[in-house]
């Protein structure tokens, strides 16, 4: 198995020190309204994204960091601003990246973008390979990855029309088996991604930011 992964998902660790834990990225429960604890998983995604990027500024990021709830929250709400789910939420991800390419350019990121849309037609579909091919190359770039499951199929460890964070890849050469970390509600999970690429009925998408500098 060939694996690839973020250089340091501390980047992704947030301390709540009123409870005393700590969260593996963002968590849509975290918002203070109900639409935006339903439907805030594009912008907390959005949300580690960015986190990431801004925490990879500089060379050295010791481990022992944290990121604080507070401040992190703060982000989840100036980024609901421009990653505002609709009535069915951000169901593409060229969407998803048209949206948060206004955050950054609202905030002085010089970024480009990236997507793997997924459609409902089986046929119009990129082949698992591709789809491997796009994560791995994000995370070589060291980017996590946004993404997008319409449809869980057979993969019970995802929630239906939900963005998640993907932070780790690990497949065969052949592209017959493939396995991908996500950070959801706080915590890491492990996905079977071919399972869901080959039994999701409606699909989904990948996408991932790059930096290329910053003015600020």
């Amino acid at each position: 198995m060939v694996s690839v992964s973020i250089s340091n998902p501390d980047k992704l660790k947030i301390l709540d020190e009123s409870e005393g834990k700590a969260y593996y990225g963002c968590d849509q429960n975290w918002y203070n309204t109900q639409r935006q604890r339903f439907a805030g998983c594009g912008p907390s995604v959005a949300s580690n994204l960015m986190l990431y990027l801004n925490n990879s500024k500089g060379d050295t990021w010791p481990k022992q960091c944290c990121n604080s709830r507070e401040t992190c929250l703060s982000l989840m709400e100036e980024m609901w601003k421009y990653v505002t789910p609709a009535e069915k939420g951000i169901p593409s991800a060229e969407l998803f990246c048209e949206d948060l390419l206004a955050y950054a350019k609202a905030n002085g990121m010089e970024v480009e973008y990236h997507f793997c849309d997924l459609p409902q037609d089986k046929s119009k579909r990129p082949g698992l390979p591709e789809v491997i091919k796009f994560i791995d190359s994000a995370l070589a770039k060291d980017v996590p990855v946004a993404f997008l499951n319409l449809c869980n199929g057979e993969e019970k460890k995802l929630d239906v029309w939900h963005w998640v964070t993907v932070i780790s890849l690990e497949h065969e050469e052949d592209g017959e088996r493939a396995f991908v970390d996500i950070l959801d509600v706080g915590a890491v999970s492990r996905i079977d991604l071919a399972l869901w690429y080959n039994t999701t009925k409606l699909g989904g998408g990948f996408a991932y930011f790059s930096k290329i500098n910053y003015s600020l």
